[in-house]
């Protein structure tokens, strides 16, 4: 077989050639040639016999194998490759769950009927459906590309991760330049909703759980109700010079009951005697007094949730 091999060689272009013709030449022919090229032959065909066709197709396989390329991958590179799959696969259940509740939200209010699909723009739990799809895509993206190694699903994924990091500073930096202002946006924000409390449940859910756990009624003092129009003091109805349930202190008949109508005329008492049966304070206090409680929580929440995306970042620059 070398000897076959070594006839068949190509010559490079720049390995010298003897153009003289001598009694070695090939074009000069021999007499000892065609004996010689017989016994060549002879040992070929009797070669490859021997070898078989399992030789052969090894031969082809090693003959590829040393083709492609071989990467080693170390310990750590597959610890990578796997807890990013594991971490995007958590968020993408989570993203699911949060899709989940978004859509159950919309068809438990009937938000896709005729009547309503209009205002669906507007409805917080569109908000709940877009987050969870966006969530979902974006860490099936990474979980895929970290599985099947996908170079194009890991740049986007990287891209993505970087745009929402550099969103999330910006963000910081713009509140905290902020914050003498946003006190007057939740001031807005909280009588909004107060307006609207009994046309939508969802800002009635939100009023409900803000004034209830924070112990507080209204923007400023339990007097803010009277913006609504049902709670005003020049309403028909029975709500008239009232605050909601969630306004009084204990608003539970006999401890087990809930009275719906505990905070009916609470307008007009004055604040010694409504103090016993309402919270006077406004939410607005009970708001700045709860972040300033849990600052160091919601500080050390907000650089963990950059620290871990700033990490998937790095390992998917790794990978």
């Amino acid at each position: 077989m070398k000897r076959y091999f070594t006839l068949k060689r190509i010559s490079l272009p720049w390995s010298r050639r003897d153009t003289t013709q001598n009694e070695s030449s090939p074009l000069i022919p021999k007499a000892s040639s065609t004996k010689e090229d017989t016994e060549e032959l002879g040992n070929v065909t009797s070669d490859f016999h021997q070898a078989g066709p399992t030789n052969g197709q090894d031969n082809n396989i090693l003959v590829s194998a040393r083709g492609r390329p071989h990467y080693r991958y170390s310990l750590m590179d597959y610890f990578l490759k796997y807890f990013l799959f594991l971490c995007n696969l958590v968020f993408s259940v989570l993203g699911l769950v949060v899709l989940g509740l978004g859509m159950w939200g919309l068809i438990s209010k009937e938000s896709f009927a005729q009547e309503k699909i209009g205002g669906i723009g507007t409805d917080p739990m569109l908000m709940l459906v877009t987050l969870g799809s966006v969530l979902t895509m974006l860490c099936l993206s990474g979980c895929v590309g970290a599985l099947r190694e996908n170079c194009s699903l890991l740049k986007l994924f990287s891209a993505t991760v970087l745009v929402l990091i550099t969103a999330q500073v910006l963000a910081a930096i713009v509140a905290y330049s902020l914050q003498d202002q946003i006190g007057g946006f939740l001031r807005s924000g909280m009588l909004a909703a107060m307006v609207r409390y009994q046309d939508d449940l969802d800002l009635r859910f939100i009023t409900d759980e803000i004034q209830s756990n924070l112990q507080c009624c209204g923007a400023d003092n339990y007097r803010d109700w009277e913006i609504n129009i049902y709670y005003n003091c020049s309403a028909p109805g029975v709500l008239a010079c009232g605050v909601p349930a969630t306004c009084c202190v204990d608003p539970l008949e006999n401890g087990t009951v809930f009275n719906s109508q505990c905070g009916v005329g609470a307008q007009q008492l004055d604040e010694f005697t409504a103090q016993s049966v309402i919270y006077l304070g406004g939410c607005l206090g009970g708001i700045s007094r709860w972040i300033e409680q849990h600052q160091g929580l919601i500080g050390t929440i907000g650089i963990v949730v950059l620290g871990v995306q700033i990490l998937t970042l790095f390992i998917t620059t790794r990978l």
